[in-house]
């Protein structure tokens, strides 16, 4: 027996405001701003453009995931457990700060290369997985799993699950997450292409648009609300946040435009207080000022900040 389609809608879309980050870098921010804070289970979504001189030279996590997806140009890893690596054009890298992590970030410059361009989401941890170990998952752009349930429309399938074509069936991600999150990249090529995307019920989601002009629509053929007027298309750098009304079983998207590449995340809310202090996120002010204490201690997680400078910021660190 297949299941209704009722569609999600907008409830609020906020526009990602440029705001300082790092050093001397610039990001788009829409979650994580006082007009979309602790979206659970979602902390910060910062879609980035580094500059050749900025970047995000050594500091700590603990307590919090993040999602790098890159769109172009290369960016680079390294932190104090030895860990290092380089990100390229639709790779993915999944952090886990658990109990406490301490690295960099920084762009890859040079003679014909790319200013860095992606998304970075910061995705809060379950309670009992907050002291965990630091691990990662990186995925290279083919290794990422595609989806194609129509010519015109690609869903790249970072987590979670997307119906391809026929001969596909349902395209599985294989980037396993802590706590529920679904993150799909579509790019759809023509104005007026349409999908269905199933959304787990009960969790929150959003879609951020890349490029183009997105719509959500109704459970009909068409993209109207539920008074009969035409969904609003959402634009360039706006984060859509979806309806999460019971009997709800997904949403219906459509390009407004021609060339539209969006993202839908979906995540399962956490039935817990958030306490955040910059990169450190807990769930008790208590929790916080004992992870300060760890840190400047150099314990409980962070013994390996002890005397470690990483070497893809020591050029940016030097020179300030």
């Amino acid at each position: 027996m297949s299941v209704a389609h009722i569609s999600r809608s907008v409830v609020k879309t906020v526009l990602a405001r440029e705001t300082p980050e790092g050093a001397g870098a610039m990001v788009r921010r829409s979650i994580g701003t006082p007009a979309l804070r602790n979206f659970s289970p979602f902390l910060m979504l910062d879609n980035f453009v580094v500059k050749e001189g900025a970047g995000f030279p050594d500091h700590p996590h603990r307590g919090m995931t993040t999602l790098t997806y890159l769109l172009a140009g290369e960016f680079e890893h390294e932190d104090f457990k030895g860990h290092k690596g380089r990100i390229g054009p639709g790779d993915l890298q999944f952090m886990i700060a658990g109990r406490g992590i301490m690295h960099s970030e920084m762009p890859v410059h040079g003679h014909g290369k790319e200013d860095p361009v992606g998304l970075q989401l910061w995705i809060d941890l379950p309670k009992e997985h907050k002291m965990v170990e630091a691990s990662y998952q990186e995925r290279k752009a083919a290794e990422i799993s595609s989806a194609h349930p129509s010519p015109d429309t690609t869903i790249k399938v970072v987590c979670g699950e997307a119906q391809g074509s026929a001969d596909e069936g349902l395209v599985k991600g294989n980037v396993r997450p802590l706590g529920g999150c679904w993150f799909l990249h579509f790019v759809m090529g023509k104005n007026g292409e349409r999908v269905w995307q199933p959304v787990p019920a009960g969790w929150n989601a959003f879609i951020y648009t890349l490029k183009g002009l997105t719509r959500v629509g109704a459970s009909s053929s068409s993209s109207s609300t539920s008074s009969g007027a035409l969904a609003a298309p959402i634009e360039q750098y706006h984060t859509a946040v979806l309806s999460n009304e019971e009997g709800t079983t997904g949403v219906w998207l459509e390009a407004a435009s021609d060339d539209v590449s969006f993202v839908l995340v979906a995540g399962e809310p956490l039935d817990q207080p958030v306490v955040q202090h910059g990169p450190f996120v807990m769930t008790s002010q208590q929790e916080i000022m004992q992870t300060f204490m760890d840190y400047r201690g150099e314990t409980n997680g962070f013994e390996g900040a002890h005397g470690w400078r990483s070497e893809i910021g020591k050029k940016m660190t030097d020179d300030m």
